[in-house]
């Protein structure tokens, strides 16, 4: 089939259908193209125990907040996949599942894009995949014998599927440090390899401490107030759980419980598995994040005049020592918890930097009718999660709307098929 729509959004998450709620208020033509179902990262990514680390009260998207009775709860990955299919229901976008995008392409005015139910085109393109998509795993996972078995952490569900014998877990963000916990609440001998991530206190002074952060402005803090938005856009996520009710997770007491810790794994060589002398620097760095939160809590109490009761400090429970080489023998199995590559091989336009991410100013590209929603960090702290996708849409909507105004003076028909001038470079959409 070819067909020809005013704006194709590529990806039915949260990012696109926040897109098309808007597209559809203000009357745009479109279609929101998903290349499985709605919900299909938080269905198939995600571990039996998983739930979200922010509390149920922050996801809000354009037309539609959370409506349980646990505001300060945390929802598990099937009810935040019940979420997203109930919003889709509440306003019915021209969403076509089951439909992949492989090539997308500008010819002309127009996009082209190849599908996996025809060819499409389109005058303006919302991306709205997000930022994850393949599973990186480093090299050295070569080196481990065939029996040791390995899972990325998007493969991980429970403790059970893995073999018998010790678990080493790699990698210290959110998903490797949730994972650790839950192998470890199962009986199982986890070794961890902790690196740099930083660490949050669930609860501070009464409150979550994501609700103080977003009093105090720290999700409308834009990228560009740091010094360096490309490193901020790197940055790993504080470690955290919303298991439980919400928790912190503190790598110390898990060693105090039986957990191995270690230092940032190194190499594999011969029987044995070696790590970096970095543990307690890493551990150290992480709690001082910690504490440096809560002093911003503490500071901003002081001058709002909020009355919020004490808490003591966090005392470390556990010192480590050297660490030791990890015998191979001992290893039944190995969990990646080290991230994702960005996928856009697909996409034939050039707006990628050197390290293959999209070059924008708050997603807009500087190919005119192109742009990204849904990264982390687009704009601010929110962007990407339910918290602040839903401004990130509605300010993209307005570039669509301002691109399609022009589009129209200068006699481009919005559904021309084929329209023949292309414009200058855009200073209509800074």
């Amino acid at each position: 089939m070819t067909a020809h729509t005013g704006v194709a959004v590529i990806g039915g998450g949260q990012a696109g259908l926040s897109m098309s709620w808007y597209l559809r208020e203000r009357g745009t033509d479109h279609v929101v193209l998903e290349r499985e179902r709605v919900g299909h990262e938080w269905r198939d990514r995600r571990w039996d125990s998983f739930c979200l680390v922010t509390p149920n009260w922050q996801c809000r998207l354009p037309g539609y907040d959370y409506r349980g009775d646990d505001p300060d709860g945390f929802m598990s990955g099937a009810e935040v996949v019940t979420f997203l299919e109930t919003y889709a229901r509440s306003f019915d976008p021209p969403l076509r599942e089951g439909v992949e995008v492989t090539r997308l392409r500008r010819t002309g005015n127009v996009f082209e894009l190849l599908t996996s139910d025809g060819a499409l085109t389109a005058d303006q393109v919302v991306i709205a995949t997000g930022g994850y998509h393949r599973p990186a795993v480093p090299r050295l996972a070569e080196k481990l014998p065939a029996h040791i078995a390995q899972v990325h952490s998007s493969q991980y569900r429970r403790a059970d599927q893995l073999p018998d014998g010790d678990v080493l877990v790699v990698g210290t963000g959110q998903s490797g440090c949730q994972i650790a916990e839950d192998l470890h609440l199962a009986g199982r001998k986890v070794h961890l390899a902790v690196g740099s991530a930083p660490r949050a206190a669930r609860r501070y002074r009464g409150r979550d401490t994501l609700a103080w952060l977003s009093e105090m402005g720290h999700y409308d803090k834009s990228v560009h107030e740091f010094g360096d938005a490309d490193e901020v856009r790197l940055r790993a996520n504080h470690y955290m759980t919303g298991r439980g009710g919400g928790r912190d997770i503190d790598l110390r007491r898990f060693a105090v419980e039986g957990m191995a810790l270690h230092g940032r794994l190194l190499s594999i060589d011969g029987d044995t598995i070696t790590f970096a002398q970095d543990l307690a620097r890493n551990l150290d760095n992480a709690d001082a994040v910690a504490e440096g939160i809560k002093d911003a809590i503490d500071a901003y109490i002081g001058r709002a005049g909020i009355s919020a009761p004490a808490e003591s400090r966090y005392e470390p429970v556990w010192t480590p020592g050297v660490s030791s080489p990890l015998p191979l023998a001992d290893v039944g199995a190995v969990v990646w918890a080290t991230g994702f590559h960005r996928d856009h091989r697909w996409i034939e336009v050039p707006v990628f930097d050197g390290r293959g991410y999209p070059t924008h100013d708050r997603g807009v590209t500087s190919c005119p009718g192109l742009y990204f929603l849904g990264l982390p960090w687009q704009h601010t702290w929110g962007s990407g999660r339910f918290a602040g996708v839903a401004r990130d849409a509605e300010h993209l909507c307005g570039q669509i709307t301002r691109a399609r105004r022009r589009q129209v003076s200068e006699g481009v028909s919005w559904l021309a098929g084929t329209p023949t001038e292309t414009y200058p470079d855009l200073e209509w959409a800074a």
